[in-house]
């Protein structure tokens, strides 16, 4: 039988810097768990355009679409800020989203205990926050039609369309229940079904799915504006959200700013199920490529390692490894080691890139 394969494209700015931790740890998990994987690398983004002219070659596309799953690290600079919008870093990973069909976006907000005085919000209302929001990825306002910007009259008017199907709203539907019956068995689904007919019918095709397929799973809708209040109020009411492309790029960034660490997260994008019976799938970290301090061992490279324990989980079916990897994140940061983005507070460890790994790999050790 062969070794599960992943495609690594760690891309511009911190990108390479957080990557090599991470397969530091794939290294380990060889090593020591023998959980060994088939790891290639290849470029994507401005390291991309600077080999190739292209952000995402065709070669590195097909590789893409052939693993089991791919691990990105980041993507763009200002040097590529004047190209044209065609070939800028950003449309390679927006390429790998749309051919690759990874139309649910998984978006865990997770407040690690030692980490909770540096959200804006009371400790007591996010220690222990862990909640996933799934967002709808490939359909809806950003890619509806007509779109554009159009002369009407004597002035011009800006123009897009939010279009959803049954069929695209079934499958992220489905994805979000799946994931809850993983964790806390309870899905809230918000859309704004008061003012806009693409809200009707993604509650009645949510409400329809459930009720066919996933009984057992607490279901509960909510208007997506008094979503993002009561992301405010008591985040730890919620469990799986599930919601459209614009609300879930709104509140994903609601809730992982919660966290008062938006730097640390990891994300998943998950598409339909290949010959294997895994997901399409790529893992990435939600912090951009940071070029202000890439090569000075300051990036925090937590995110990325989460988003290899995210693949363990939904693309290897390492569930009990995964959460040693997420217990050594916590274990590690419970000790007080910090990278340059975390420090300000009293008793803690500076630590640059490479130690912020080793010190993960060592809590790793320790939970043999």
């Amino acid at each position: 039988m062969s070794n599960p394969s992943l495609l690594i494209l760690p891309g511009d700015g911190i990108g390479p810097e957080v990557m090599a931790e991470v397969k530091k740890i794939i290294g380990w998990y060889g090593d020591k768990r023998d959980l060994k994987f088939d790891v290639s690398e290849d470029l994507v983004g401005g390291a991309a355009y600077d080999a190739h002219g292209t952000p995402l070659h065709d070669h590195t596309m097909a590789k893409a679409q052939e693993v089991d799953a791919v691990l990105l690290g980041a993507v763009g600079g200002p040097k590529y800020d004047v190209l044209d919008f065609s070939v800028k870093p950003e449309r390679g990973l927006l390429r790998l989203r749309k051919e690759m069909d990874l139309y649910a976006n998984l978006r865990p907000a997770q407040c690690f205990d030692a980490l909770a005085d540096f959200s804006s919000l009371k400790k007591d209302v996010v220690a222990g926050l862990d909640i996933m929001i799934v967002r709808e990825l490939t359909s809806g306002i950003y890619f509806g039609e007509p779109r554009g910007i159009f002369e009407e009259g004597n002035e011009r008017v800006g123009i897009n369309t939010q279009r959803y199907t049954e069929s695209e709203i079934d499958r992220v539907a489905r994805s979000a229940f799946e994931l809850a019956r993983r964790r806390g068995n309870k899905v809230c689904s918000m859309e704004k079904a008061n003012v806009m007919e693409s809200g009707i019918l993604w509650r009645e095709v949510v409400q329809k799915v459930h009720d066919e397929d996933y009984p057992d799973v607490e279901l509960s809708h909510m208007y997506a504006d008094a979503g993002a209040m009561q992301l405010c109020r008591w985040p730890k009411q919620f469990d799986v959200i599930v919601t459209d492309n614009l609300f879930g790029d709104l509140l994903s960034d609601a809730a992982a700013m919660l966290t008062g660490s938006l730097g640390m997260l990891p994300s998943a994008s998950l598409g339909a199920p290949m010959a294997n019976g895994r997901p399409k799938a790529l893992y990435e970290p939600v912090h951009g490529s940071a070029p202000d301090i890439a090569g000075q061992g300051k990036a925090n490279p937590i995110a990325c390692v989460l988003s290899f324990a995210m693949a363990l989980r939904y693309s290897f079916d390492q569930g009990a490894e995964a959460d040693r990897l997420e217990k050594a994140v916590e274990k590690v940061l419970a000790d007080g080691v910090r990278t340059a983005d975390l420090l300000g507070e009293e008793g803690v460890t500076p630590v640059t890139t490479s130690e912020m790994g080793d010190a993960i790999i060592g809590a790793l050790d320790a939970s043999l």
